[in-house]
């Protein structure tokens, strides 16, 4: 009799709020961000009603977030900067695909 053994098919599933926190981490540190427009709370309802948005299709991320620019920085860099940043961190911290990073630009701080 022969036994055939197959390798067990596992899967890993990361979280939306490991995402929202890789993509809130990485777009404060680009440089001529003042903050997210909102707070994000710990809650059920983080991807409904907070600054950053995660939509998953498949084993594909969506990410719309809204950012507070500083009034020095040229917002259109800073929202690129913000785009390249989180996209490139989330990508090599959990592993998903970013399909897209949109960014609205919600407010501009005064110092």
């Amino acid at each position: 009799m022969e036994v055939s053994k197959e390798p067990a098919k596992s899967r890993l599933k990361i979280s939306d709020d490991v995402i929202i926190t890789v993509a809130k981490l990485a777009a404060l540190d680009v440089k001529g961000v003042a903050g997210l427009s909102g707070e994000i709370k710990k809650s059920n309802k983080l991807r409904k009603s907070g600054p950053i948005k995660i939509s998953m299709i498949g084993d594909v991320a969506a990410i719309d977030m809204k950012i507070v620019v500083k009034s020095s920085e040229k917002a259109v860099s800073v929202a690129q900067d913000v785009q390249n940043a989180v996209k490139e961190n989330v990508q090599n911290m959990t592993g998903v695909t970013v399909a897209r990073v949109n960014v609205t630009v919600s407010g501009v701080v005064f110092e």
